[in-house]
């Protein structure tokens, strides 16, 4: 919707990507925005986290922000309400395309992880990349062949690459002779390209996560910055693009905001929520 039809009385939800849109650069959750959400939050404003870490990844944000209700994680492939215990919505992904892409990193030389049902993290071999990855998630990286582990499997949550966006189009174009429109392939970060099952994404997460609450898309606003957030603008009523965000996210975005370092999100609530 165009911002002229835009009325804060009218929201309900706010649909909140984390890493590039909510937290600041170095993934902490500033006062600013904490204290900005918990106001949306004593207004009967839902807060739905929308997020491509693991649920263990994003819960301590969660708690940290004091939010209740379904959040969205593994870019749309769960739809939990921890606060609750229920498992509203998982969709798996085959092993098939996985594997091609466990051959294919290992061809190209390139750091490529999975995430397994029972919530485990493998990876052929630790590298830099691993480091970083579980510095910046607190999610631990076992290692071992992926190739045996994904034969003991029926499936799994999501495989992703670590690499450069300059291998991104030869791994994208690969994957498409192969696979075509059977698997969600996307970008969640500059060097996290994510393959998925097809129907996974944050859209048709936040989709389950408003038939959940019972809101109506023309009543929230989503956030976000990057490629996997596109979805989640089509479905949210309005959508609002850090300055930092892809051109793409902020060409398509209903708001564009000021960048995560500044408290972006912060500014817009206070703005127009006072």
């Amino acid at each position: 919707m165009p911002q002229k039809d835009f009325n804060p009385d009218n929201i309900k939800a706010l649909a909140l990507d984390l890493d590039g849109t909510l937290l600041r650069p170095d993934k902490t959750l500033s006062e600013r925005n904490l204290r900005a959400l918990r106001s949306c939050m004593e207004k009967d404003i839902k807060i739905i986290l929308a997020t491509g870490r693991a649920v263990d990844s994003g819960e301590k944000y969660r708690k940290q922000i004091g939010t209740f209700g379904p959040h969205i994680y593994f870019n749309g492939a769960k739809v939990v309400d921890i606060s609750a215990g229920k498992e509203i919505y998982t969709r798996y992904a085959d092993t098939a395309p996985i594997l091609f892409c466990v051959r294919l990193a290992r061809q190209m030389g390139l750091f490529f992880q999975v995430y397994f049902p029972d919530g485990t993290l493998i990876a052929d071999r630790r590298t830099v990349e691993a480091e970083e990855y579980e510095k910046s998630s607190g999610v631990e990286i076992i290692t071992g062949d992926l190739e045996e582990h994904l034969a003991k499997a029926n499936a799994v949550i999501k495989g992703m690459f670590i690499t450069p966006e300059e291998n991104h189009e030869k791994i994208r174009r690969s994957l498409r002779e192969q696979f075509g429109q059977s698997i969600y392939i996307v970008q969640s970060t500059p060097v996290f390209l994510e393959i998925l099952a097809d129907s996974v994404s944050k859209g048709s997460g936040l989709k389950h996560a408003l038939d959940y609450l019972r809101i109506k898309k023309e009543n929230v606003i989503a956030f976000g910055d990057e490629e996997n957030d596109l979805p989640m603008f089509e479905v949210a009523g309005f959508s609002a693009a850090p300055a930092n965000a892809k051109e793409t996210a902020r060409k398509t975005a209903s708001f564009q905001i000021p960048a995560d370092s500044e408290d972006g999100v912060a500014v817009f609530l206070e703005d127009r929520f006072g």
